[in-house]
């Protein structure tokens, strides 16, 4: 198969629709077919071609609701134009998916799009879009959800839309393989003995929970043992162009880290009021002769999967979210995790049993906020039942193994393409 796959970002990009694409991208290479993938263009990206996958870049950034900036005409250009058996669309709310709106009856092959969660339909700013959106999803031959309760695939039902299935997101079993590392408590000054808990994501101002998790920390009670919260994030790299920058984000998160070390001296005002809360508590918590201790990370990957082995719980306070590969990546690893009932991410703690749920509402436009202190009290629970921990650990890993690894999900994908291609060219075969 001549497979174009589609996102706003992509490698050296770090995020949960990267590592699905890269995923999935490099598995299919592997299994013999021609992947291409059609995203954003980074000055940080130094080759067109990663493990036998072509990227082809576009100086094109924002959405229909924001405003498409760049060459949106050789993006549609090049889709309309190239010799695919099958175009693949992750999220929308971004120019790879958007730009192609008027244009979607004229490609060709079969087409499949990954909603992505929907994060804009309580948005007032996103009305108009999501009025049109039902007609798009119809052009489409295949949407692929990952939760079977979710905005968008009950958006989807609403609109009376039957073109949809839903596949699970996954972890690497080639990453999650290896053996822990037992330098890796020393590498990073954490006791053999301290209660670990780690919690993974971008630093997006404020939307991945991280300072209602430092706040949790320093209420939570860890009886006769030390504790250490690992916060591991990276920075969004910037675009070329006209597009969007994040600098003073950026710079914030920067000046966290720098206030992360020994001293915990300000060197100077923070710009990112979530920034400055973060490393008030976390200072607070590495002063004197506190029995926690903070830590903000970013870690190159194997290290990170190194953290996962290491760690005692994972804990996701995400205020939004689709379904969370962090969960996943955490069960791999035999990670017990708790997690806010953000996305799907209570399903995927139903479906591999390694998960426990902290109550949390959620606001008029679809944000989850979690009250820190009710996270304490889940967190100070856990951490006193290692029984119950090591089961939650156990079971996550078995049912992972079992149903989601990237090897297995890839391979779902790939039965679908040769599908939904079969239907196209013989349209009288079964769906």
């Amino acid at each position: 198969m001549r497979i174009l796959l589609a996102c706003e970002f992509y490698h050296p990009s770090v995020g949960g629709v990267q590592e699905v694409m890269r995923q999935l991208a490099e598995r299919f290479v592997e299994r013999g077919h021609s992947v291409t993938v059609a995203t954003s263009a980074l000055a940080e990206r130094t080759a067109r071609s990663l493990n036998g996958v072509t990227i082809a870049e576009f100086g094109v950034s924002g959405s229909l609701a924001r405003g498409l900036q760049g060459d949106v005409d050789a993006y549609r250009e090049f889709v309309l134009r190239g010799e695919f058996d099958i175009l693949m669309i992750k999220a929308a709310q971004q120019w790879t998916f958007d730009a192609l709106w008027p244009v979607l009856g004229r490609i060709a092959p079969p087409k499949v799009f990954i909603p992505c969660g929907f994060s804009g339909l309580y948005d007032p700013a996103y009305s108009e879009y999501f009025r049109e959106m039902p007609q798009v999803l119809r052009a489409f031959d295949q949407l692929v959800f990952y939760a079977s309760d979710c905005r968008d695939i009950n958006f989807a039902r609403a609109a009376g839309l039957s073109n949809l299935i839903v596949l699970s997101n996954a972890a690497s079993e080639r990453e999650f393989g290896v053996l822990p590392d037992p330098g890796f408590r020393a590498r990073h000054r954490i006791a053999e003995d301290a209660f670990v808990i780690l919690t993974v994501g971008t630093f997006t101002g404020g939307l991945k929970g991280h300072r209602e998790l430092a706040e949790a920390f320093d209420l939570a009670t860890f009886p006769g043992r030390s504790a250490t919260l690992i916060l591991n994030g990276n920075v969004i790299p910037s675009t070329n162009g006209g597009q969007e920058r994040r600098r003073g984000a950026i710079g914030a998160i920067r000046r966290v880290a720098r206030e992360a070390r020994r001293t915990w001296r300000r060197r100077r005002p923070l710009s990112s009021p979530d920034a400055q809360a973060i490393a008030s508590r976390v200072a607070r918590l590495n002063r004197g002769d506190s029995t926690k201790r903070a830590v903000i990370l970013d870690l190159p990957r194997p290290e990170l999967v190194q953290a996962y082995l290491h760690s005692d719980l994972f804990v996701f306070a995400s205020n939004i979210e689709y379904s969370p590969l962090v969960l996943f990546e955490a069960a791999a690893a035999g990670l017990p995790f708790l997690t806010v009932p953000v996305g799907n991410a209570a399903e995927i703690a139903e479906r591999t049993g390694g998960g426990m749920v902290c109550p949390a509402p959620r606001d008029s436009q679809g944000y989850t906020r979690v009250d820190p202190a009710v996270l304490a009290k889940h967190i100070s629970s856990l951490a006193e039942n290692p029984e119950l921990l090591d089961t939650l650990g156990r079971e996550g890993r078995r049912s992972w193994s079992a149903e989601y690894t990237w090897d297995i999900v890839s391979r779902r994908y790939e039965t679908l393409f040769a599908r939904l291609i079969e239907q196209k060219r013989s349209p009288n075969v079964e769906a």
